[in-house]
């Protein structure tokens, strides 16, 4: 059985991810697919707009396959990582630029590379179960999928708070956080597809109540403790503040690898408030590129995936405890091996 299901209908280009057994997460092959698919709708008149989907009550998608990925980086190949994080950057930069409008559909979980097929979307719609998040941290490298430019857009310092933590937001929190736009009931999406399929028109997607966001009441505190792009600053201020907020915001850190901590606050810096889609994406190759040989990433991985053992080993004992330099080497430019985007006249086949 296949992973994808690819095809037309009505006027609409449908991607549907099938693999619900593995929570939908993308394989290097489903990017190349999903690309080539996009690439190939991009110029056909018949197709108004594409809509992504996934089979299975529990994600969406809930972030890239690793498994290969770990396997290759521990034989000391780190040429298949470099490719994979190459072709799904393309990817993802084509969603967020494409010409026509592009609806997703997020259910469940919507983590990590599952954000870099849902959230750059002109149309994101989420439901009840919605949860979203950027937890790359937690297995050893930066916010990538051009998640550092969703986080770099998001309000205030939250963004700060949602690449270091990895914390999940509800439906009204992803809407609230930019990573959103449409809160529609599981049970109506059925006739949502039909009528996207029918009509070509995202407009047609229903403007209803958005759920209340639990992030947006803790916006205050969290540009407070969030304020530097200094990882020592921001662990003072949480020891300042103290409370539920800081107890909970310092064991989330403390999953987290200090090193890709520490490079997520700084690509934010560098990105600034006015973020470009393609700057983010140059800024995370930087470091996905150098991950497999230089950063905790396949210790992240062994202790969440391979022996789920959930002790890391991490470089570092703090986010503290990370140099400027150790920072500035892993986001150095690549020269030659810096990441190529297509322009727009390379877009289609």
């Amino acid at each position: 059985m296949s992973d994808l299901h690819i095809r037309r209908e009505g006027r609409a280009g449908r991607i549907t991810l099938d693999r619900a057994h593995a929570l939908n997460a993308l394989s290097y092959e489903m990017c190349l697919e999903i690309d080539a698919a996009l690439r190939g709708w991009a110029e056909v008149d018949a197709v108004a707009l594409v809509v992504i989907d996934a089979i299975g009550d529990k994600a969406f998608c809930a972030g890239g396959d690793l498994g290969e990925m770990y396997a290759t980086g521990s034989a000391g190949d780190h040429g298949y990582g470099r490719r994979f994080w190459a072709d799904e950057y393309r990817m993802n930069a084509r969603i967020a630029e494409y010409r026509k409008p592009v609806v997703t559909l997020m259910q469940g979980f919507t983590l990590g590379g599952g954000v870099g097929l849902g959230c750059h979307a002109s149309h994101r719609v989420v439901c009840e179960s919605s949860r979203i998040a950027m937890p790359e941290c937690a297995v050893g490298i930066v916010p990538d999928v051009g998640g550092s430019y969703l986080l770099a857009r998001a309000l205030g310092r939250v963004g700060a708070y949602l690449g270091l933590t990895g914390a999940r937001m509800t439906p009204g929190c992803a809407i609230w956080a930019g990573f959103a736009d449409y809160f529609v009931p599981r049970a109506e999406w059925g006739d949502l597809v039909s009528g996207l399929v029918a009509s070509g028109d995202p407009d047609m997607i229903p403007v209803q109540t958005t759920p209340d966001s639990p992030l947006a009441a803790q916006a205050a505190a969290i540009d407070q403790v969030f304020a530097s792009n200094d990882g020592a600053t921001i662990l003072t201020a949480l020891d300042l503040v103290g409370g539920d907020f800081a107890a909970e915001g310092r064991a989330m850190i403390a999953r987290g690898s200090p090193l890709a901590q520490a490079c997520a606050l700084e690509v934010l810096r560098r990105l600034g408030p006015d973020p470009d889609i393609r700057a983010a994406l140059t800024q995370e190759y930087r470091f996905t590129y150098r991950a497999t040989a230089q950063s905790d990433f396949l210790e992240g991985i062994r202790a969440a995936i391979i022996d789920k053992d959930r002790a890391p080993c991490w470089r570092h004992r703090s986010l503290a405890d990370v140099t400027a330099a150790e920072v500035a080497d892993m986001l150095a430019p690549l020269g030659v091996a810096e990441l190529k985007l297509e322009t727009r006249e390379e877009e289609t086949p």
